[in-house]
């Protein structure tokens, strides 16, 4: 006999549940709770699973528990009518509920219950009509399914929803426990454009909220686009080494993931707020909001000042779209969606004449001189290009090199780096579809360095360590360029390199 398909028929809630074994749950496994996994749940359970989500598939069918178990779900067999079953579970650990079966009655009991035992967990319920949705609803239920053929999509878009709430949620209750503290915002060293707009958002929501806040910087702003923008918009931004960082009780970094990851943030900082847009793993802070999925932070810190129903300053308008703009060339790299969302709700209020003078502003002679020495020193292996820009003062100035390097005929991949004080400063631009950069230089300066980025944008830092006690500079710059290009064509892949 065939084994049943989970997608084949309607849902089921057997109430004839006294022979079933249910088992045990484990809470550290699963964030959602998914009961009832008949044609409309399962399809719900495989769009949450193709997402990355950790489900808990829940249904009172055997068979239909053995198939989901057949197929890699994470599925339980548990009958949901009986009163104590719900009690096994801990809703403090689980986000949002998923109470998919067609028997109304089933689900109130259940919404009545869940609600009982937790105030704060999202509760998404099936209903077949206006009626039934209304008095889920005033059971306690979040939101409520009726029938249709889209029914599947506005799940998904419920518990987006449903997310982005929990998430603004959260980050109130953090920022409320600062009130009558002064709160440090830190950008990574060298801030650029995305990086000061972020802080600037953050510093307005906190003193929206009744928040001292400043905003503190490691390194140097010489970039001449990022001088113009604080000049312009008049953005008030303090130099770490000027500021006793004893006078501040909680600490915020927008724009990098980690103490060390391109910033000089002292070790001993402890870190209670966390925002940025690069990919990142085991960030720790009281609020951590990591989203690779947007091209800039920007874009998630305009995101906040619409759930939070506030309208930016002309000024901080002008700033966010300025970021989001540079941060994706344009909406060039690594845009989405949300990305061009966020800039179509600022663009009422920016300042357009701002906008172009930040754009246009003329070149250092240290930009020039670096641009100069990468378009020379530059080493071709088609279709990549690598090039050591020297020993140098201006950090940006190799963002600049690696960007107008990408433009010459017949490269696709860019590597320039050169060294500031005692620190090799990588930049790498890239718009081969089959290369993420971002993971190349993880994988080929991590273990000596902090690296990483997007698909087509990334940089790091390796210190000199030993290197920088060899006082000749011609020795030590054969030295550098000879490891680091080493490294980095050996993790694309590219043979044939000498020893």
């Amino acid at each position: 006999m065939s084994k049943p398909n989970a997608e084949s028929d309607g849902d089921s809630e057997s109430l004839e549940s006294d022979s079933l074994q249910e088992e045990t749950v484990d809470n550290g496994e699963f964030e959602y709770l998914l009961i009832g996994c008949g044609s409309f749940g399962f399809n719900v359970l495989k769009e949450l699973a193709k997402d990355g989500k950790k489900v808990l598939a829940v249904d009172s069918s055997p068979e239909k528990i053995e198939v989901l178990k057949d197929q890699d779900f994470n599925a339980i067999l548990g009958d949901v009518s009986k009163d104590d079953f719900l009690l096994s579970f801990d809703f403090d650990k689980i986000s949002v509920v998923f109470l998919l079966l067609p028997n109304f009655e089933i689900n109130r009991k259940a919404v009545k219950q869940i609600r009982s035992i937790s105030k704060s967990v999202f509760i998404i319920a099936r209903a077949s009509g206006t009626k039934e949705r209304e008095e889920l609803e005033a059971l306690g239920a979040d939101a409520v399914i009726t029938p249709s053929s889209a029914m599947t999509k506005m799940v998904i878009e419920t518990l987006n929803r449903m997310e982005t709430l929990r998430r603004i949620r959260k980050f109130k209750e953090v920022l409320s426990s600062m009130k009558d503290k002064k709160l440090a915002i830190f950008t990574h060293d060298n801030p650029d454009p995305d990086a000061l707009s972020s802080a600037m958002a953050l510093k307005e929501i906190a003193k929206h909220m009744g928040i001292e806040a400043e905003i503190i910087y490691y390194g140097e702003i010489s970039h001449q686009e990022n001088k113009a923008m604080v000049n312009l918009l008049n953005i008030e931004i303090v130099k770490a080494n000027d500021v006793d960082l004893k006078q501040f009780e909680k600490f915020a970094l927008v724009d990098s993931s980690a103490k060390g990851v391109n910033n000089s943030i002292p070790e001993e900082i402890q870190l209670n707020i966390v925002i940025d847009h690069h990919p990142a793993e085991n960030v720790e802070a009281e609020f951590v909001d990591i989203r690779d999925n947007v091209g800039s932070t920007a874009t998630i810190m305009t995101n906040y000042m619409v759930e939070l129903n506030l309208v930016p300053s002309r000024t901080l308008a002008t700033a966010l779209f300025f970021g989001i703009k540079s941060e994706t060339d344009e909406f060039k790299r690594n845009a989405r969606t949300e990305d061009f969302s966020a800039a179509a709700i600022l663009y009422p209020y920016v300042d357009h004449d701002l906008i172009e003078k930040m754009e246009g502003p003329a070149l250092s002679y240290e930009t020039l001189d670096v641009l100069g020495t990468a378009i020379k020193n530059r080493e071709v292996y088609p279709p990549v290009l690598i090039s050591f820009a020297g020993f140098i003062n201006e950090k940006d100035a190799i963002t600049q090199a690696a960007d107008y390097l990408l433009k010459l005929e017949g490269i696709s991949t860019v590597l320039v780096f050169g060294v500031v004080k005692d620190v090799v400063h990588l930049s790498a631009r890239n718009n081969d579809v089959r290369i993420n950069i971002g993971e190349i230089l993880r994988r080929a300066f991590g273990d000596v360095g902090s690296a990483g980025g997007h698909a087509h944008a990334a940089g790091g830092q390796i210190p000199l360590g030993i290197f920088g006690e060899i006082s000749e500079k011609e020795v030590l710059a054969k030295l550098i360029r000879e490891a680091v290009r080493k490294r980095f064509l050996n993790a694309l892949g590219i043979e044939g390199i000498e020893e």
